[in-house]
């Protein structure tokens, strides 16, 4: 008796706890007459071998979960009784509450607050229930019975057969498909290509096939073990209520996807147009700039190499134009996880690529400014070299040492560039390079030995005509500055060189000392070179073969 008093407490406490919120509710004030989120009843279901019986409300102090548990295990107590016969149950009236007893043990306790949730009479409320759980004790002993769990271990055992022999056969099905998919299909699949150029390669075509096949085979024997464990776990009484919530986990996503697929058709449709308009429009933008680029199409004042730097920020005018547009239409764009993850890709962009995009937008402004070309002779910064690919972010340049140095462009807007190229095309590029020479050498003399190396230098322009000009009258010597043009401004080393060495020639054959760089008092034998050491071992006259002879050594 001490338990039944004890559990009569209990439910006048909940009764109690009910009423007192049911007058509450009753004498709060409504300002709209519409519910709140806190006059919500929160229930929670009773199950049974995976079977929802009824569900039953709870209090705070008292939760709906915990006392759909402690019902529950009461019920499951009773079933595995099988000295208590189903029929025994009964429903007493105690303190204005009536109770489902089991024997002497009440199973559940239905209130006034109970009845209200369903609007029945708290009498037919509780005559419902005892029938219910009646019901669920007579199933709960027969799935436990010595026939029902032979029945469940045959056809466990048929299934798994059933499995074992569908795998087997889909596995030969598909050894003999891939057989001849080889047999038949690879030899006549062929590359797809414009003209020379190969699109897409024969094996990857055959490899994504394959993938294909592989794919739905393995979708297909995904699927056949989901349904064998949902019917053989269906067949246990233990393990119904899991059989349950096997389908309701591949099943739950699927109806979430269908129904925000169906309720999101308008956006769909809105944004599928916008992607055909917008796919349309570049490709006309893409068809006019390359007219341009080609020369078809001619823009006042518009270089035909911009064409191609133009449309690629056209482009990416009219995506973000259309991004703006489609984000209202995107299906979950209004939602916290959407907006959190667009701010934290944001703050990462913004934060990491400061550096990129300086470099991007000083690439085409270099593009724009036309400060060089791809193929010209540049000097940028200590580098010089042959401009060999512009990109958005560097440039690539080689070296004469056939060095490739790799350049920002964000550090070649911020310095000088030298292009030796770009006038060079149209009105040559002077080579000139410094002497000094004695005062008392007449300057007649010395400009008219410079010429004549310049004439000696196989490979320089002819206009303007190679000039001398008298740069300036040191302390010990006059500076001289030959200057001639050079139409290819890549052969400036080539030319320098077979300058100088003609310029040694002369003066050599002259008898006029060099004075560079530095000079600081005359000697009693003038600094040339003798015609007959011109060729000192080892090396020889054009035309023969330098030799070292042994009175040379020392």
């Amino acid at each position: 008796m001490t338990m039944i008093a004890r559990w009569v407490r209990l439910l006048a406490t909940v009764a109690v706890l009910l009423a007192i919120g049911r007058t509450a509710h009753a004498q709060a004030p409504r300002s709209d007459g519409a519910s709140s989120r806190d006059d919500e009843v929160v229930t929670a279901p009773v199950d049974v071998d995976g079977v929802t019986l009824f569900r039953v409300r709870g209090v705070s102090s008292y939760p709906a979960e915990t006392r759909a548990a402690m019902i529950r295990d009461r019920i499951v107590a009773a079933a595995a009784d099988r000295t208590l016969s189903p029929d025994a149950l009964r429903i007493e009236e105690s303190q204005g509450r009536l109770l489902i007893m089991a024997r002497d043990v009440p199973l559940l306790g239905v209130t006034d607050a109970d009845a209200s949730l369903e609007q029945v009479p708290t009498g037919q409320f509780a005559q419902a229930h005892l029938m219910r759980i009646r019901q669920a004790i007579a199933e709960y002993r027969a799935a436990r019975s010595p026939e029902a769990l032979r029945s469940a271990a045959l056809r466990t055992i048929v299934a798994t057969l059933v499995l074992g022999a569908g795998i087997a056969v889909l596995l030969w099905l598909w050894r003999r498909l891939d057989g001849l998919l080889t047999r038949r299909l690879h030899a006549r699949i062929h590359s797809v290509g414009i003209q020379s150029f190969e699109v897409v390669r024969a094996e990857q075509i055959w490899t994504a096939i394959r993938s294909a096949f592989i794919g739905i085979r393995t979708l297909t024997l995904a699927v056949g073990v989901f349904v064998y464990l949902g019917v053989v776990l269906a067949y246990w009484p233990w393990t119904r209520g899991l059989s349950r919530g096997l389908f309701g986990l591949l099943l739950g996503p699927l109806q979430v996807l269908g129904l925000g697929l169906v309720a999101n058709i308008p956006s769909l449709v809105f944004l599928a147009v916008l992607f055909l308009l917008v796919r349309f429009t570049l490709r006309l933008i893409r068809l006019f700039f390359e007219a341009v680029g080609r020369g078809t199409v001619t823009l006042s004042g518009f270089d035909s190499e911009w064409a191609e730097p133009t449309y690629k920020i056209v482009r990416i005018a009219v995506v973000a134009f259309a991004l703006i547009v489609a984000y209202p239409y995107i299906p979950g764009s209004e939602s916290a996880a959407f907006k959190g993850v667009s701010l934290f890709i944001g703050i990462l962009f913004s934060l990491g690529s400061s550096t990129a995009i300086s470099n991007i937008v000083a690439g085409y402004m270099m593009t724009y400014r036309r400060a060089f070309r791809v193929g010209d002779r540049v000097k940028i910064g200590d580098t010089v070299g042959d401009v060999v690919q512009m990109r958005l972010q560097v440039t690539h340049v080689r070296t004469p040492k056939n060095e490739e140095v790799v350049i920002p462009n964000s550090e070649i807007l911020a310095g000088e560039v030298l292009n030796y190229s770009s006038l060079a095309r149209t009105h040559g590029l002077l080579l000139h390079t410094d002497v000094g020479i004695r005062y008392e050498t007449p300057w007649r003399q010395v400009e008219a030995m410079l010429l004549e190396a310049a004439r000696r230098t196989n490979g320089l322009g002819s206009e303007p005509a190679p000039f001398v000009q008298l740069k300036r009258l040191g302390d010990f010597a006059v500076t001289y500055e030959l200057n001639a043009p050079c139409v290819d401004a890549k052969s400036m080393n080539r030319l320098y060189t077979a300058l100088h060495r003609n310029i040694l020639d002369v003066f050599n054959e002259y008898g006029v000392q060099i004075m560079t760089p530095a000079y600081e008092g005359d000697t009693e034998i003038p600094k040339v070179v003798p015609p007959q050491d011109w060729y000192t071992a080892p090396a020889a006259p054009p035309g023969a073969s330098a030799t070292v002879s042994s009175q040379s050594v020392v």
